[in-house]
């Protein structure tokens, strides 16, 4: 067994982000290191839980100071920050982080969105290209009725290639798009999960087992309680805001690199939308990777590619 010797930094530290409080957990082997800010989809999924998969997996404290936020009303965050949450406000506050962490190392900052997150990051860096060496965006939101149509599509092509009746149920019950309320919504996450499109080859009994665990050790059973209320209260408020998603539309005007990063296996992100995304933005020196065994979390499925381009990124 590989015993991982103690961090030159590890400290966690409480901000106040626009009226809310947050936290950010500042990770690195070295002092030095240049600053990269990772930043969670969802939504409303906390991060700080994840800390020790991301380090097990992606390891990127080797070669950054590496910031984990957990955004507004994530985690073991009060309920009023929870409800004070929306799509603008999300992205006015990772501004506010991105000034905050280029303040203090003093270097521009590269940044890991992943999923809605990601679209946060492409939002928000078109205001603070100044602060931001460039952005990778693994598996970004970018059209949601699209999106949605196309996880739709996929659900009913697998009912053609099965005769379970409780599968055909699920699927029924589910309903059309689009999935406003977070029981719908975790409905279908369940089944895209259980067909290997959100972590390729782990169902969803296994991830929401995984998440647990990682909670109550994080935040401890009250804080995890809390974090589980959270979710529920932002999804509530963001789902329907998420509903309207369409950056093909008001494509953000980025003028730093932006690396793009696609799971073959993930349902969310049809062809179309892998290229159209991109093309859209426009942003220079961008590229894009649509990586093989993967769903919508890459960076778990293949953590060796994603570090790989995060570290020439």
């Amino acid at each position: 067994m590989t015993i991982r010797a103690p961090l030159a930094i590890d400290k966690t530290i409480e901000l106040d982000i626009n009226g809310s409080r947050q936290r950010i957990r500042l990770c690195a082997e070295h002092t030095g290191l240049p600053p990269i800010l990772i930043v969670q989809g969802g939504p409303a999924l906390p991060l700080l839980h994840e800390v020790a998969k991301f380090q097990r997996l992606l390891n990127l404290e080797r070669d950054f100071l590496v910031g984990y936020w957990e955004q507004r009303g994530c985690g073991n965050a009060s309920a009023t920050d929870a409800r004070s949450t929306s799509l603008p406000q999300q992205v006015a506050d990772l501004r506010t982080m991105l000034q905050w962490f280029n303040r203090e190392t003093q270097q521009r900052v590269l940044i890991l969105g992943i999923s809605i997150g990601a679209t946060f990051v492409l939002q928000a860096v078109e205001h603070e290209v100044d602060r931001v060496k460039s952005v990778i965006a693994v598996s970004p939101d970018s059209q949601t009725a699209r999106s949605d149509a196309a996880a739709d599509a996929f659900l009913q092509e697998q009912l053609g290639h099965t005769n379970g009746r409780r599968l055909r149920r699920r699927v029924t019950a589910l309903g059309p798009p689009p999935y406003v309320d977070p029981a719908a919504f975790g409905r279908r996450a369940r089944l895209l999960a259980d067909f290997g499109t959100i972590e390729h080859g782990r169902t969803f009994v296994a991830l929401v087992r995984e998440t647990l665990f990682a909670m109550v050790r994080t935040y401890g059973v009250v804080g995890a309680v809390r974090a589980l209320r959270n979710m529920n209260i932002v999804q509530r408020k963001l789902l329907p805001e998420i509903a309207s998603l369409d950056l093909l539309a008001h494509p953000p005007r980025v003028t730093i690199p932006v690396h793009y990063v696609f799971g073959e296996q993930d349902a969310l992100n049809a062809a179309g939308m892998v290229k159209e995304l991109p093309a859209a933005i426009a942003a220079p020196d961008s590229t894009v990777v649509r990586v093989p065994n993967a769903g919508h979390m890459v960076h778990f499925d293949q953590p060796t590619t994603v570090r790989s381009i995060v570290r020439k990124a």
